[in-house]
């Protein structure tokens, strides 16, 4: 189970594990878990994603990287024929890419097997099972001659991981590692955010303001608008085109080829606005993208933060900017605090606004409730401390042994963290990995919003003998404090 920041490369880092996998497995098979041509499939790899687009975008980068390898990569999807892709299926497939409702579809009509699958990969996997797909994850995984965890792979990511996933979650998994990357469930620094109170009247005006000024070299910019809802994209996008400036919507109620026309559109710079619901708010790497404008602000943080991850990625800057208005009170605390820990400016009216509200309430509907850690640790890991002050360099533990021990424990363990907080007992036992590409530095003022046990990608930088030049040791792993590095 991994969480990563958007924009830090995901989808690479369960492809290239699964086509190396299949590549030593054909080796040592001496080439005869070829694919071969069948009316059935038996993919080595199922990539289960929530959308049509991105399946097909992580069908796009898994060709790039198994280019000239023999590896096979198909893709599956609706609203697509489906005689096109399963002639593709019969010419034999390594990997592929899909999404629940086809796959069960063609696995109904015998046209697909699951019986040879050695990896399972889920990408936004909080998503997929919070959103209704949960049914179908099951019968796929469970249901349908699936290996059982521990016969296969299992890899879930995403960028956010709240407790209640996590745990349904854990059902596909056997003794599994929750690994950790970055800011979790948090923007990355590079994002510059700005939260403005407009209310729903003004709204319109205000996004025509941003919108005149967004021209870069006498051109409008790569700018992604986000509304609530679906008639209100179509809406939108008719009222901007009205008023002179290039937009297409993209929507759930879309034909697959409007969608594709859309995106197609929108990346070539041909209607350089695209007005979207939540439909491309994950995982859809788009270059250039400079502004995301949240026009609605949705209901979760966790969307939020997916939202202006389509900007800033792989380490280029971004503009993130969101319409503030009454409706979005239950909002104000978590924003408040997001924005703390991407160290962006919080404008004083949020900061009341957050005061005078009930963290995590919305005007309707089911919600989850409102963490200030967005799902970045452990849910077996309970009596992890979570740092109140949001001070990093209280993190100071005399243990070392992080890759060998029992969570029954953990209350006797975590006795050495100087922290204020209560700790209760984990029932869960695993082994947690802690990755070395750390950026250490001795810093004594360093402040961070959740203090975890978790991994942060960056480069070296420590003595030769294995120590931070001046540490007392008795931080993780010897050091004083481990301190995040964003993306550059």
């Amino acid at each position: 189970m991994a969480c990563a920041q958007t924009g830090s490369g995901k989808t690479a880092a369960f492809c290239f594990p699964i086509i190396s996998g299949i590549m030593k497995c054909r080796l040592a098979n001496d080439l005869s878990s070829m694919p071969r041509v069948s009316s059935v499939a038996y993919p080595s790899a199922l990539i289960l994603s929530p959308t049509r687009e991105l399946s097909c975008q992580i069908h796009s980068e898994a060709s790039k990287f198994a280019y000239q390898t023999g590896v096979k990569i198909a893709v599956a999807y609706g609203g697509a024929p489906i005689g096109q892709q399963l002639r593709i299926l019969e010419r034999g497939v390594d990997i592929l890419v899909a999404t629940p409702g086809r796959l069960v579809d063609m696995i109904e009509r015998e046209r697909v097997s699951l019986k040879k699958i050695q990896f399972l990969a889920l990408d936004e996997a909080d998503r997929m099972l919070d959103m209704g797909f949960e049914h179908q994850i099951r019968n796929i995984v469970q249901q349908m001659h699936m290996p059982p965890p521990g016969a296969r792979q299992t890899l879930l990511f995403s960028a956010t991981f709240p407790d209640n996933i996590q745990k349904l979650a854990s059902d596909f998994l056997s003794n599994y590692v929750f690994l950790a990357v970055g800011r979790v469930g948090s923007s990355t620094e590079l994002i510059v955010q700005k939260i403005e109170s407009v209310q729903d009247m003004e709204k319109r005006n205000r996004l025509v303001d941003l919108l005149r000024h967004n021209v870069v070299n006498g051109k409008l910019a790569l700018t992604l608008v986000f509304v609530e809802t679906k008639k209100g994209a179509d809406a939108l996008e008719n009222w901007l085109c009205r008023s002179g400036f290039p937009a297409i919507a993209i929507h759930g109620d879309k034909v697959q080829m409007e969608r594709e026309r859309a995106l197609r559109s929108f990346k070539r710079g041909y209607t350089p606005i695209m007005v979207a619901t939540d439909v491309a708010s994950r995982g859809l790497d788009i270059p250039h993208v400079a502004h995301v404008i949240n026009f609605d602000l949705p209901r979760d943080v966790d969307d939020y933060v997916h939202r202006i991850g389509r900007t800033g990625r792989a380490g280029q800057s971004g503009l993130a900017t969101a319409f503030f208005s009454n409706k979005n009170m239950p909002m104000a605390k978590a924003l408040v605090s997001l924005l703390q820990e991407a160290k962006q400016e919080v404008p004083s009216w949020l900061l009341q606004c957050s005061e005078s509200s009930a963290p995590g309430e919305r005007n309707s509907g089911p919600q989850r409730p409102w963490r200030s850690n967005y799902g970045g640790r452990d849910f077996r890991n309970a009596a992890e401390p979570v740092a109140d002050n949001y001070n990093y360099n209280r993190y100071n533990s005399t243990y070392n042994n992080y890759g060998d021990r029992d969570f029954n424990n953990v209350p006797q363990q975590v006795e050495n963290y100087h922290y204020n907080s209560t700790y209760s007992n984990g029932d869960h036992s695993a082994t947690s990995y802690i990755d070395t590409s750390l950026e250490i530095q001795n810093s004594n003022n360093y402040s961070y919003d959740t203090t975890n046990n978790t991994v942060f990608a960056g480069s070296h930088n420590y003595s030769g003998s294995g120590l931070l030049e001046g540490s007392d040791g008795n931080g993780p792993c010897g050091y004083e404090s481990v301190v995040p590095t964003g993306w550059d």
